[in-house]
C-alpha cells in the first residue's frame, strides 16, 4: 500500500494524470440599488448569460453590490482582492466609484474592467482598462452633429460628480475647436428630484442646444423639466442616457431628443459593412431572449464585451502563469495591451500600453428618440 501511494504522489508530481485546472474568478463590483442601479442591473444580467468555463478553465464569478456609493466601492473591491482573490476586477457602471476603485486595482495589481468611462490622471491606469467609448470620443460625436444642425450656443445641465466633470470638459474642448459657445452650466445631484432652478437659469440664456449629462433612470427627470420649461432649441444626451430608461421616465417629452451611443443598442439598423454588426446583432438576440424585446442597452453591451475581450485575452495569459496568482494577473494585463484589434458590440477596440480607452472617433453612434424608439440619424 506504501508503494502505491509513493507512485501516486509520484504520478501526481509528474503531471502524469493532466495539469490541474484553477478557477478564474472574476470579482463584479455594480450600482445594483441607489440612482444608478438602471446601469447595473443590465450588465449583471448580462453577466448572468456568460458560459460556465473559459479557455477551458472554470469561470467563477462573484456580484457586489456598490449601491452607488464610492465608499462601498471601495469596500467591496478591496475584499474581493484579499479575501476572494480574484483575477480581475470589473466594475462600476458609475463613473464616480469607478474612478476610486482603480486605487485599489493598481495597489493589488489587479486588471480592472471598468464599465463606466472613468476618466483618471496620466499614469494611473496601468490596470485600469475601459469598455464605454471616453467622454472625448463621445463629445466628438455630439458636436459633429449640433455642427451640421447650425448650432452656436450650448446650455450644459449635467451631474455635479465626476461623470458631468469630464463630460463638461470634453464638451468644451470640442465646442471650442468648432467654433461653438457654451452660454450657460448647470449642475445637479444624482439624488435630486428636482432641477426647476437650474433649468430657468439655462432657458433664460436661450442657447441653440442643451446638453443634459444624467444617466439610466435619472436622465428622464432633467428632460422632463426642460421640455416642460417650454424650450424649443435642440436637446442632448450622453451614452448613459442610451436605455429605454430615458422614454420610460420622460414619456412624450423624450420624443425628439438626440442621444449619442455606441452602435450595440441599434444592431438592426447599423449597414451590413459595419465591423460591429454582427456582434451587436448576437448581443442584442441573446439579451431580449433573456430579458424581452427592447430590454437590450448600452450598458448591457459593455457586459457582452467583456466576455469577447476576455475571451481574447484569458487564452495568451495562461500560456504564461497560472489563474489566482500575480504572475496571471499581470500576464492579463500584458494582454490586453497586445491583443490588437478586438471587434465589439460596441465598436473596434484596439488597447495598447499608451492607450486604455482604444476607441476612435467614429464609434459614436447618434441616435434620435422618434415615437418612443431610437433611431439612427443619418
Amino acid at each position: 500500500m506504501k508503494f502505491k501511494t509513493t507512485l501516486l504522489a509520484a504520478a501526481l508530481a509528474l503531471g502524469l494524470f493532466g495539469a490541474a485546472h484553477a478557477d478564474i474568478t472574476v470579482g463584479v463590483v455594480l450600482p445594483l440599488t441607489g440612482p444608478g442601479s438602471g446601469l447595473g442591473i443590465p450588465v449583471k444580467n448580462q453577466i448572468a448569460l456568460w458560459p460556465k468555463t473559459l479557455a477551458g478553465e472554470n469561470l467563477k464569478v462573484t456580484v457586489l453590490d456598490d449601491a452607488t456609493d464610492p465608499t462601498t466601492g471601495v469596500k467591496d473591491t478591496q475584499r474581493l482582492v484579499t479575501e476572494d482573490k480574484v483575477d480581475i476586477i470589473i466594475g462600476s457602471a458609475a463613473t464616480p466609484v469607478a474612478i476610486p476603485m482603480a486605487d485599489v486595482a493598481a495597489e493589488s495589481s489587479t486588471v480592472q474592467l471598468a464599465v463606466s468611462p472613468a476618466g483618471l490622471p496620466p499614469g494611473k491606469d496601468k490596470w485600469t482598462f475601459r469598455l464605454p467609448q471616453s467622454n472625448d470620443v463621445m463629445a466628438y460625436a455630439v458636436v459633429q452633429h449640433m455642427k451640421k444642425q447650425k448650432i452656436k450656443t450650448i446650455g450644459f445641465l449635467g451631474y455635479t460628480d465626476a461623470y458631468g466633470e469630464l463630460w463638461l470638459k470634453a464638451l468644451t474642448a470640442e465646442a471650442d475647436k468648432n467654433g461653438m459657445k457654451i452660454v450657460a452650466t448647470e449642475r445637479f445631484g444624482r439624488a435630486d428630484t428636482s432641477v426647476t432652478a437650474q433649468v430657468l437659469k439655462l432657458t433664460s440664456a436661450n442657447p441653440d442646444a442643451i446638453l443634459i449629462v444624467a444617466s439610466g433612470s435619472g436622465a428622464g427627470m432633467p428632460q422632463k423639466a426642460v421640455m416642460e420649461r417650454g424650450y424649443k432649441g435642440k436637446v442632448y444626451q450622453t451614452h448613459a442616457a442610451a436605455t429605454q430608461d430615458l422614454m420610460r421616465t420622460a414619456g412624450k417629452d423624450a420624443d425628439g431628443t438626440f442621444v449619442v451611443s455606441g452602435p450595440a443598442t441599434v444592431a438592426e439598423q447599423l449597414p451590413d459593412s459595419h465591423p460591429s454588426k454582427q456582434q451587436a446583432v448576437a448581443f442584442v438576440q441573446q439579451y431580449e431572449k433573456a430579458y424581452g424585446p427592447g430590454s437590450r442597452n448600452q450598458f448591457a453591451g459593455h457586459g457582452a464585451d467583456a466576455l469577447t475581450v476576455l475571451e481574447k485575452a484569458v487564452p495568451i495569459a495562461l500560456k504564461k502563469a497560472k489563474p489566482g496568482t500575480p504572475e496571471f494577473r499581470a500576464a492579463l494585463r500584458d494582454a490586453f495591451e497586445t491583443m490588437g484589434r478586438t471587434v465589439l458590440a460596441h465598436g473596434v477596440l484596439n488597447w495598447s500600453a499608451q492607450d486604455h480607452w482604444g476607441y476612435t472617433n467614429e464609434t459614436g453612434v447618434m441616435l434620435k428618440v422618434v415615437d418612443g424608439k431610437f433611431k439612427v440619424e443619418q
